[in-house]
C-alpha cells in the first residue's frame, strides 16, 4: 500500500540541508504540506540566515509542493511556539513534527568546554522537547500526531569525542519512551531514528567510494514509514545505504542475589548469570523492571 501524506501538515527543523531537506522534500513531494525550519547557523551552532530554509521552500514550490519557511532557532520556546502558530495559521493543524535539528561540537571530554556540552543538549534535547511540547497540546485535541526524534547511533553505543552529541541523542530516546506511552491514547505515535548519512556533518567519516551509497536520501523511507498513518509506536529504526534495523534497550533476566553485608561479594560472584542476555526483554514501561524484581524477590521466598 503506497505511503501518502495528502491533507497532512508537517513541520521539518533543520531542514534547510542534509537529512533535514531530504526529510523535507519527500514529504512534500508525497503530498504534505511542509513548514521549513531552519536557523541557517553553521555546523557548530554559530550564525543565522533565512536563505537555507526558502531555498528549500522554493524547491518544494518548484515541484508543484505547499511550504512555507521558518528561520527559528529551537532553542528558542517562545519562538518555537511562533513557529508552530505559522504552521497552524497557514494550514489549520499539525500533524507530523520532525525533530531533526542539530550541530556538532566534537572533542574529547577531556578537552571539552562544559559550554560546548550544554550547547549541543540545548539544540538537540530541550531542541526536541520545546517543539514536542508546542505541537503536544495540538496533537492531542485533533486525536492524531506522529513525532519523529533523531537518535544516533552514538548515543546508543557511544563514540569517541561525541559525548556532548550521545547524551543528547540518547535522551531523545528516553524522551520517545514516556511521550509514546503518554501520547498513545490520543493517537499520537513518537518514534525514533538512528541515521548514519554523508553530510556536511560527516561526510569526511565515510570511505569515499561509499559515500554516494550513504547519501542522506537513503534514509528517507525509514523516516517515512515512522511518521505514516500505519506508524509503529516507541520504535527506534536504524538505516543507511538500503540498510535498516531496530534497535531496543533491553533488560535481562538478571538474578535474584539477595542483601545483606555480603551482598557485594555474591553479586561480582553471580555477574555473567546477571549480564547473560538469553531471555533479554524489552519492558513495555519502566515499570517492567520492577516487576521483574518483584517476581525474583517473591520466587526467593518460597
Amino acid at each position: 500500500m503506497s505511503i501518502d501524506f495528502k491533507g497532512r501538515v508537517a513541520i521539518v527543523t533543520g531542514a534547510g540541508g542534509g537529512l533535514g531537506r531530504q526529510h523535507a522534500l519527500a514529504l512534500a513531494k508525497r503530498g504534505a504540506k511542509v513548514l521549513v525550519n531552519d536557523l541557517g547557523g553553521t555546523v557548530s551552532g554559530t550564525g543565522g540566515s533565512p536563505v537555507a530554509a526558502q531555498a528549500v521552500v522554493d524547491e518544494i514550490k518548484a515541484a508543484g509542493g505547499e511550504a512555507i519557511a521558518n528561520g527559528a532557532s529551537v532553542t528558542d520556546y517562545a519562538a518555537v511556539q511562533a513557529m508552530v502558530q505559522q504552521a497552524v495559521d497557514a494550514w489549520g493543524r499539525v500533524d507530523i513534527l520532525v525533530n531533526n535539528a542539530g550541530i556538532l561540537r566534537d572533542k574529547s571530554f577531556a578537552k571539552m568546554e562544559m559550554d560546548d556540552f550544554r550547547q549541543v543538549v540545548d539544540v538537540h534535547l530541550m531542541g526536541a522537547a520545546h517543539c514536542c511540547k508546542a505541537v503536544w497540546p495540538i496533537m492531542n485535541a485533533q486525536k492524531y500526531g506522529r513525532i519523529l526524534m533523531t537518535t544516533s547511533s552514538t548515543g546508543l553505543y557511544g563514540n569517541f569525542g561525541q559525548a556532548n552529541y550521545g547524551a543528547a541523542k540518547l535522551a531523545q530516546a528516553g524522551m520517545m519512551q514516556t511521550l509514546s506511552i503518554e501520547g498513545a491514547k490520543n493517537n499520537i505515535h513518537v518514534n525514533s531514528l538512528a541515521p548514519t548519512a554523508t553530510t556536511r556533518m560527516t561526510e569526511d567519516l565515510f570511505p569515499a567510494d561509499l559515500r554516494a551509497e550513504f547519501d542522506a536520501a537513503s534514509v528517507v523511507p525509514a523516516m517515512l514509514v515512522l511518521v505514516s498513518e500505519g506508524a509503529p509506536n516507541r520504535t527506534i529504526l536504524c538505516a543507511g545505504a538500503g540498510t535498516f534495523e531496530a534497535a531496543n534497550i533491553t533488560l535481562t533476566q538478571g538474578a535474584y542475589i539477595g542483601t545483606g553485608p555480603d551482598a557485594p561479594e555474591r553479586l561480582a560472584e553471580h555477574l555473567a548469570q546477571v549480564l547473560d542476555r538469553t531471555g533479554e526483554m524489552v519492558p513495555l514501561s519502566g515499570s517492567g523492571q520492577g516487576a521483574n524484581e518483584v517476581a525474583k524477590a517473591r520466587a526467593a521466598r518460597g
